[in-house]
């Protein structure tokens, strides 16, 4: 559908015209009209009708950057790149994040696999030996090709990768025997080269955490890490900026927010940062070693092919509006529908039907005209005949972009490289020992390799190799931290068994009597909630920021365990700030909308309290009474919530263990909460299990 909304986009007449005579090298033109992610669209369209050409996007800050290429990722199918601006005074980016990005996007230019590339103003200042390191001293690996291993180490030394005893992050390289493991820039994951003399018989993938190999691949890049040359001799790289790598015929297209006067403005910012930096001793390069002068960039500039988008006056006007605004008002929405075509864009499945739903609701069940689609823009706009809206703009919603990390770690619990010396560990076979780092042994005749020292008691010494770390865990004590060491087990000794057997016993004692919790729930009829309702609809569309495709996933399976006839038990499980209060919301106001209250278990007042703000917060809109029972209130307040509860004029009641007392009773419970179940107590629980008995339990 977004494929189609750049094809009537390149009908406009405006375009054409602008199409039929784009600039030429050393000359500008200028657009306005073009409000929302209209701009982005233009360069789609440009993109498709011109599919030779090379564009830059050049915007006037990360988060811009992060936006265009955002919209640019839904609207068409050329590769497109983003190349960051250095977060560091040096050529050093201690980001590798950034760092791979940047050199990633040198390589994608350098060898014609990018179309359009987006980046900033700053970013397009800067200069570095980088790019033209990522140009000569990349390495290429295939299987059956003749490579000397010991070059190669050097290579990848001299690259700046850290020689480590085992792979766990991007920038490292690990050598055993006749196999490299290394992971670095342009790289799809860690990857495993095997020699056998001086041909390369074998190349794969492995898992950081595991480090088992995994399926083979053709082939890999290894982009460098760093520049590192002998400070004593001449430099073989030349710094470089990006008007050095594009091609001669590159269209740049300058945002709205773009100002050449910026440029001066970024070369005094960073005398100002560089003074600070050698005040604090700080050994950082001179202005112009970092950024091209205010005056090189400004012939750079001119000698470039320009398209300005501003939001003044411009010699081509595409005359584009805004979209009405809406502000959660369905029924203005259905209005705007039924004025003309709309297409709607939704950022993920869940949003789009519960958006269907709502309009057809407004229509009394009659079918809306409106087109909906997934791939969601920054920003709406009226293109003659058809106006664009996304679901965030509808809903007053902030839209979080999300990029996931180019390059994974592995888990500090497995690795060797997160164990000191001294430290406790615990081998799945021969129990509690202490680690005494990594060393290196030979088998046979030549073949070596890295294994985990581990002593036992007795001084008895036991040989890991760090390809079987997945059997080692650090030792964590049950109480606090200030519990006395553990005792070390004897190799081959039997107290390990006798404590596995025991701890064995005990998980199966619990595990029985979790089944018979379970098959009496089983048992007794539940509640099957009804359907959402469009309140429900509603209150979901109305969250402020974007759900996670977590949060979402959590949402749909609770809720259909609330429909089904038999009490629910469901655990979520998610770090602080991941949005599981959120969850319990929707799960609350689905369970109030058919008559049943819910209780909300929490440890602590203080938790009590902001949960109580919370809920109070995103029902605001709804008729839902929802009162905190804590030690905050007096004696007589706790009375009168106590009554209305019994009465049923309460629908949610947040509270701490008080909410467990005999005197506290409902007129119809259908759901309980249990936030943070681990920090009560055993009669806390106990009397939990005859609560999750009769209702649907969220935890």
């Amino acid at each position: 559908m977004l494929r189609a909304l750049v094809e009537e986009f390149a009908e406009l007449p405006a375009f054409h015209a602008l199409a039929g005579d784009l600039p030429p090298r050393g000359s500008s033109t200028s657009v306005a009209g073009l409000p929302g992610s209209s701009p982005a669209v233009l360069v789609a369209a440009l993109a498709a009708h011109d599919p030779q050409r090379f564009f830059f996007v050049v915007t006037g800050s990360p988060a811009n950057a992060e936006q265009w290429c955002s919209d640019l990722d839904v609207l068409t199918d050329v590769p497109i790149r983003l190349y960051p601006q250095r977060e560091a005074l040096g050529e050093e980016e201690p980001h590798l994040e950034i760092a791979g990005e940047r050199a990633e996007t040198v390589q994608a230019i350098a060898h014609g696999e990018v179309r359009v590339v987006v980046t900033t103003l700053r970013a397009l200042s800067e200069v570095s030996r980088m790019s033209d390191a990522v140009m000569k001293h990349r390495i290429d690996v295939a299987k059956d090709v003749a490579a000397d291993l010991s070059d190669i180490v050097a290579k990848l030394e001299h690259m700046g990768y850290d020689r480590v005893p085992s792979v766990r992050d991007v920038g490292q390289c690990a050598v055993r025997g006749g196999l490299i493991d290394v992971y670095g820039f342009g790289m799809a994951g860690p990857t495993r080269i095997e020699w056998w003399g001086d041909d390369i018989i074998s190349v794969r993938g492995f898992e950081l955490d595991t480090q088992r190999s995994k399926e083979e691949v053709d082939r890999v890049t290894i982009l460098p890490i760093s520049v590192t040359e002998d400070p004593d001799a001449p430099s073989e790289l030349v710094r470089k900026s990006l008007f050095d790598l594009v091609p001669s015929d590159a269209l740049f297209v300058v945002d709205a927010n773009v100002s050449l006067a910026d440029v001066q403005r970024i070369w005094d910012e960073a005398k100002h940062h560089i003074d600070l930096a050698r005040k604090r001793g700080e050994n950082v390069p001179n202005r112009e070693a970092i950024y091209l002068t205010p005056e090189r960039l400004g012939d750079s500039w001119q000698r470039c092919a320009r398209v300005h988008v501003t939001t003044g006056t411009a010699e081509t006007d595409f005359r584009l509006g805004l979209p009405p605004t809406i502000e959660r008002k369905i029924g203005r929405l259905a209005r705007i529908v039924a004025a003309g075509p709309t297409l709607v864009l939704c950022d993920n499945d869940g949003q789009l039907e519960r958006l269907e739903e709502l309009l057809v609701d407004e229509r009394h069940g009659g079918s809306t005209t409106a087109t909906l689609a997934i791939g969601a823009l920054a920003g709406g706009f009226v293109l003659p005949g058809l106006t664009v809206i996304n679901d965030h703009e509808i809903f007053v919603r902030a839209r979080r972009l999300r990029r996931s990390r180019r390059y994974r770690q592995s888990t500090r619990a497995l690795t060797a490289g997160a164990l000191s010396i001294g430290d406790y560990v615990v081998h799945l076979e021969h129990g509690i020992g202490m680690y005494r780092g990594v060393e290196t042994i030979t088998i046979g005749e030549s073949t070596t390799i890295e294994v985990a020292v581990l002593e036992y008691e007795g001084g008895d010494r036991l040989q890991v190799p760090l390809y079987r770390l997945d059997q080692l865990e650090p030792y964590r004590s049950v109480s606090d931290e200030s519990a006395p060491p553990p005792r070390l087990h004897r190799l081959g000794g039997s107290r390990w068994r006798t404590q596995r057997a025991k701890a064995e016993r005990a998980i199966k004692l619990l595990a029985s009597e979790l089944i018979d919790l379970y098959a009496r729930r089983r048992v007794v009829p539940g509640f099957a909630f009804p359907p959402d309702t469009r309140w429900q609809r509603e209150l979901e569309s109305s969250f402020l920021y974007e759900a996670t495709p977590d949060q979402r996933k959590a949402t749909e399976e609770t809720k259909a365990d609330m429909e089904r006839p038999h009490p629910m038990d469901r655990l979520i499980v998610g770090d602080v700030g991941y949005g599981k209060t959120e969850v319990a919301i929707r799960a609350a106001f689905k369970a109030i909308q058919a008559e049943k209250q819910v209780a909300v278990l929490v440890p602590t007042t203080i938790l009590a309290e902001q949960h109580g703000r919370t809920f109070e917060e995103r029902l605001a809109d709804y008729p839902v009474t929802v009162e905190v029972l804590s030690r905050f209130r007096t004696a007589s307040e706790q009375r009168e919530v106590l009554a209305r509860l019994r009465d049923g004029r309460v629908d949610i009641v947040i509270g701490t263990h008080r909410l467990l007392s005999k005197d506290v009773i409902f007129k119809d419970l259908g759901m309980l909460i249990v936030d943070e179940e681990h920090r009560f107590g055993v009669r806390h629980k106990e009397r939990l299990k005859a609560l999750r008995l009769e209702v649907d339990v969220l935890t």
